[in-house]
């Protein structure tokens, strides 16, 4: 067990920037499990819910996959590796780690977790969606770009 940390899990509603976070002190199938149904509790039941997430074990296990099984509503889409720029809720991450937990001084996982809720309700009241600034095609000609430039360094 990791002593002083917390691991949140968050899903971030693309059209209105509404945030659902769940904070854990383990980060194992039984607590993203655990989170799938808060959010299932959270989002109407007419609605589809596809959840961006990265390849982690967790997100795999039987237990998992049973539970998706019987709450097709649920589509999970796994970003490639070292792609999670592709997940906007990694933006919102970054944003909460700026303005709030990087030069935050916290003496307790307590403490820690009180000011990270504390994050998501002020985040909630006054809630923003992220815009891609690119289109798809633009995006993927930079990657491109870049990819060629590295290949060419002579690394």
């Amino acid at each position: 067990m990791r002593h002083g940390t917390s691991s949140l899990y968050a899903a971030l509603d693309l059209a209105t920037g509404q945030v659902i976070g769940s904070l854990h002190a383990r980060h194992r199938s039984q607590e993203f499990l655990a989170f799938l149904k808060k959010i299932d509790t959270v989002v109407p039941a007419d609605l589809d819910c596809h959840v961006v997430l990265d390849n982690a074990s967790t997100h795999k296990t039987p237990a998992v996959k049973r539970w998706l099984t019987n709450h097709p509503r649920f589509v999970l889409h796994f970003t490639p590796t070292s792609s999670s720029w592709l997940n906007l809720v990694e933006r919102w991450f970054a944003e909460l780690t700026t303005k709030k937990l990087r030069r935050g001084t916290h003496t307790s996982v307590r403490q820690l977790n009180a000011d990270i809720r504390a994050w998501i309700a002020t985040w909630n009241d006054n809630p923003r969606p992220y815009v891609w600034t690119k289109t798809a095609d633009q995006i993927l000609a930079s990657i491109a770009n870049y990819c060629t430039i590295i290949n060419d360094s002579g690394h």
